[in-house]
Formats: C-alpha cells, structure tokens, sequence
C-alpha cells in the first residue's frame, strides 16, 4: 500500500519547531514567574495580616471593655484547625485557604491572656489581586510575543536555508539533464559556510567523478569499435568471395549484423562526446517525412495534417525516422503510422508498447526492454535517435496508447508511439539552442 507523502518546506518545519521552543519556554518561564509572584505577595500579606492582629490584639488588651478592632473577632468558629492547634500551643500564626478555588482567605490569629483568640480573616483582593492581574496579563502577552518573534526568526532562518537548498536542487536537475558545467557550490553562493556547502562540494565531487566515468566508458567503447572496424570490414569483404550457399549467406549476414553494430556503437559515442554540429537546411517537412518513408518503407501510412517549412538536417532527421521505423517493424505490430502534424512527428505502432523502464527512464544503450518483447537487438537504435534530436535542438518523447475503446489502460497497450518535437528555432553555431517544452 502506498504511503500519502506530505509535503512541507523547510522553512515551516524550522519556523514550528522554533515557535514550539519559544512557546514551551515562555509557558514554563511564566508559570515559574506568576508562582513565584503570588507566593511572594501572600507572604506580604501574610505578614500584614499578622501586624494588624498584633495591633488588635494590644488594643484589646489595654483597653477597658474590650471591644475587638481592625475586623478582629474573638474565639471565631470557623478558625481553621491548623490555627487552632497553634492557639492551643499558645503560638499566634498565619494560614492561606486555597480550597475554594477563588481568591484566597488569609488568616491571622494571636493566643490572648485569658485563653480567648483574637483572629482576623480576609480576602486576598484588592491591589494585590489586581497587580497579580496585569503580571498574568503582562505574561501572556510576553509569550505570545515570543512566540511570533519564533516564527518569524524561523521564516528567516528556514527561508535562508530553503532558497540555498532549491538553488542547490536546481543546479544538481541541470547537472542531471548533461549540463556538467554547472557547479553546485557557485550556484548556492553565499558567504556563510554551513552544511549545504558541505553537500554542494559532495555533488559536485560526484559529478566530476560520474562525467569522468562516463567519459572515459565513452572513449574505452569508442576505441574498441574502432579497432573492430578494420577487422569486421575485412570480415565482410572475405565473406563476399565464400562461394554461394546457405553457410556463405548465414556469415555474411552475421558479418553484416556485426559491422552494423560497430558503425552504431561508434555513433553513440560520437553523439556523447557533444562533438556533433547540424547541417541545417530549409525543408517541408510533410513532404520530406513522405518521400523518405516511401523509400524506407512503403507499408507505413503517411499522414501530413499541416505543413510546415522547417530549418533542420535532413540526414539526421532521415536516421532518426528510420531507427523509430526500424524499432516500431522489429518490436510492434503493423499498421505502423506516421503523422506529421507542423513541426511534430508522431510514429505509432499497434505492438505491445514500449516497456516501462523505458517510459520512465528513457532509451538505454544495450537495453531492448521487457520479456514481453522480441528480446533482440543491443538497444542502440532509440539511443541513437534520441541522441540525434538532442543535436537537432528536437525532443524526442515516448509513450503508450491506450487500447481502443478504453481510456485508462489497465496494464495494456495499445501499441507504441514515438513523438519528435523539432524546435521553433535552428540551432545556433556553438550547438546551443532553446528546447521545445513537453506535452501536457
């Protein structure tokens, strides 16, 4: 079962994770805050408490009818009990009630001569009540501020990291599409160094090594198919003088298939060492498709919707309609067709398609594809084509059709089609050109 990705940039994930901190931080700060706070203004009013008894208790106790001062009562019933067992220690005290839930009550109580208690009950309220207030208020607002202070320091700092990280990605799909020039690290810039310059001299590190390989693989193949050149054509040029026979047939054939794939493999590697410049000309290209397909092959149907006069080179237009031709006759199924609709060329075979790793990666040297196909063949034919759009300024996409009748295939073809693209502009001179953009 596959698993939904979410996706999220990186300047979010840092903003969160800051504004989290913050917010953690500033609810403990200010709970240790307000605690503190409030423990230290009851002990205030604790001792306040306490004086006013004291007070009470030298009033009542000097004066004539002794009458109780300051809110004070004598022997009040509800004196909580931890009072009581102090008064009967004879110690005077202060306790806190907290059970209600609201402001608490302060309590104060002082043993009298006579055995009597004088104590005193108030609530905390007032400026006391109302300083703890503004302080609550004051660190709400506080943690709110540092909360959004986080968040934007995270878009700042994650932003910084981002735009660094999408340059990277950005310049790493050039590197990937051929463009060895591009330098990871120089399209980063920037004057701190931190992890992504470490990543961005690793990929290019990788890329060097990588283009070093391919180059030389691409030499080590071309040197080969060049020494094997000499020898093949000998090979061939012996066979033509075997006296006729089936065995003198089966090895010109197999000498033939053999210079064929020297004369390919040599081509690929031309076309990869970016050495290749085009011959450009002024053709119809629904004309031309035509008249060079009836010479190929007279079985394929020839379809030209829209003319139109392109700036181009015939010979390699020519080799890539004939390697498209030559893989739809070995691998498809006939009717093969051929529209020319403007500048794109569309070849299309009823077969069993093209095979997904192809779809998804693109033609590949020495790779004919599924089981399902013929099984022959080196895989050279739609590396060749590709590589000789790529020097036309062309673009060469390849896809399945659906079957007839349905309009998602389920695991089935309805044969292959190979789609050329020609540019809206000749290459220039130094063989860079702009690329036509893909279909949607």
């Amino acid at each position: 079962m596959k698993r939904l990705a979410l996706r999220t940039g990186v300047r979010w994930k840092i903003s969160i994770a800051i504004a989290a901190v913050g917010a953690l931080i500033a609810m403990a700060l200010s709970l240790v805050v307000h605690n503190a706070a409030r423990v230290s203004m009851l002990d205030n009013a604790r001792d306040v408490q306490m004086d006013r008894v004291l007070l009470a208790q030298r009033w009542y106790e000097t004066s004539k009818n002794r009458d109780p001062r300051f809110s004070t009562k004598v022997n009040d019933p509800a004196l909580p009990r931890d009072l009581q067992k102090l008064m009967r220690e004879k110690r005077r005290g202060t306790y806190v009630d907290d059970r209600h839930g609201g402001a608490p009550d302060i309590w104060a109580a002082a043993p009298l001569g006579n055995g009597d208690v004088l104590s005193l009950h108030t609530e905390f309220t007032g400026r006391s009540a109302t300083v703890m207030k503004d302080l609550d208020r004051a660190l709400i607002i506080g943690s709110v501020s540092v909360v959004f202070g986080g968040c934007a320091l995270g878009v700042l700092i994650g932003g910084q990291l981002s735009r660094r990280l999408r340059k990277a990605a950005s310049a790493a799909g050039h590197v990937a599409q051929g463009n060895t020039e591009v330098r990871v690290r120089d399209a980063i810039g920037g004057v701190v160094r931190d992890e992504t310059d470490d990543l961005a001299r690793a990929v290019d590190a990788l890329t060097d090594a990588l283009h070093e390989r391919i180059e030389a693989e691409r030499r080590v193949t071309a040197d080969i198919a060049h020494e094997l050149r000499t020898p093949v054509t000998g090979l061939l040029t012996a066979a033509e003088l075997l006296p006729p026979g089936r065995p003198s047939e089966l090895v010109r054939d197999r000498a033939q298939a053999m210079r064929t794939l020297v004369e390919d493999v040599l081509e690929v590697a031309r076309l990869d060492s970016a050495s290749e410049r085009a011959e450009l000309q002024e053709i119809a290209l629904g004309e031309f498709v035509s008249r060079r397909i009836a010479l190929l092959n007279s079985d394929v149907v020839v379809r030209v919707v829209h003319e139109s006069w392109v700036r181009t080179d015939p010979r390699r237009l020519e080799r890539i309609l004939f390697n498209l031709l030559a893989n739809a006759a070995k691998y498809g199924k006939p009717p093969v067709e051929v529209t020319v609709e403007g500048r794109v060329v569309r070849v299309r075979d009823h077969g069993p398609g093209f095979p997904e790793e192809l779809l998804r990666e693109g033609p590949s040297r020495f790779r004919t594809g599924a089981s399902d196909r013929a099984g022959t063949g080196h895989g050279l034919g739609l590396t060749i084509a590709a590589g000789q759009a790529r020097v036309l300024g062309a673009r060469l996409t390849f896809r399945n059709a659906a079957p007839e009748g349905m309009s998602v295939p389920l695991g089935m073809s309805g044969g292959a089609v190979a789609v050329l693209w020609l540019p809206e502009h000749a290459p220039t001179n130094t063989g860079s050109f702009p690329m036509m953009p893909p279909p949607h």
